[in-house]
C-alpha cells in the first residue's frame, strides 16, 4: 500500500503513498506540487501509510482543485470524530496554477492523475500531480517491452554477458 522512505530532515520515517500504474497507464506531460487541506485523523492515519491512490483523480470545479476518490483509512484512535474515506480532499494550489491547469485539461484527453503523496521537510503533506494523456494499449505493450528487455540486459550482464 504505502512504501516508507527515509526523510533526510527528521529522524523518523514518513510514509510515501505511490501511484504505481499511473506511469504505465497515462503519458506524463508536467508535474505540479500541490498541498492538501486534511483533518487531523487523516493525516494521523497518512502517518501510518494507511492511504490508496489507486483509483484517484483530481478534478476542477469553479476555481478549486479537488482530489477525487483518494482513500485514507479511518483513524482506529479517532472515535467518533473520525472522517469520511473517500470525501473529496481540496488541493492547495494559487490561482494562476489553477487557471493554467484548466486550461491545459480543457484540451481532449487530458487529465490531472496524483503520482505520489508524500510529507515534505517541514512535515506538510504533498501531493504531486500530473497533467496527463491516456497511453493506447499499443504504447502499454512497447513500454512492457521495453521494461523486459531492461531486465533481460541488466540479467544478462550480472551472469558476465553470457
Amino acid at each position: 500500500m504505502a512504501r516508507v522512505k527515509k526523510n533526510t530532515g527528521r529522524s523518523h520515517q514518513s510514509p510515501e503513498i505511490q501511484n504505481r500504474k499511473a506511469r504505465f497507464e497515462y503519458h506524463i506531460l508536467e508535474i505540479v506540487e500541490a498541498g492538501i487541506a486534511l483533518k487531523g485523523s487523516e493525516v494521523k492515519s497518512l502517518r501510518l501509510g494507511q492511504a490508496s491512490l489507486a483509483e484517484a483523480y483530481a478534478r476542477i470545479d469553479g476555481g478549486q482543485v479537488t482530489l477525487v476518490n483518494f482513500q485514507i483509512q479511518p483513524y482506529e484512535q479517532a472515535g467518533q470524530y473520525n472522517h469520511d474515506s473517500k470525501r473529496a480532499k481540496p488541493l492547495l494550489l494559487h490561482k494562476r496554477e489553477i487557471s493554467k491547469l484548466a486550461t491545459k485539461v480543457r484540451i481532449k484527453g487530458q487529465t490531472l492523475v496524483p503520482l505520489r503523496v508524500y510529507f515534505n521537510q517541514d512535515g506538510k503533506v504533498k501531493v504531486e500531480l500530473a497533467l496527463a494523456v491516456g497511453k493506447k494499449l499499443y504504447d502499454k505493450r512497447e513500454a512492457a517491452r521495453k521494461k523486459q528487455d531492461r531486465r533481460d540486459m541488466d540479467r544478462a550482464l550480472r551472469r558476465g554477458g553470457r
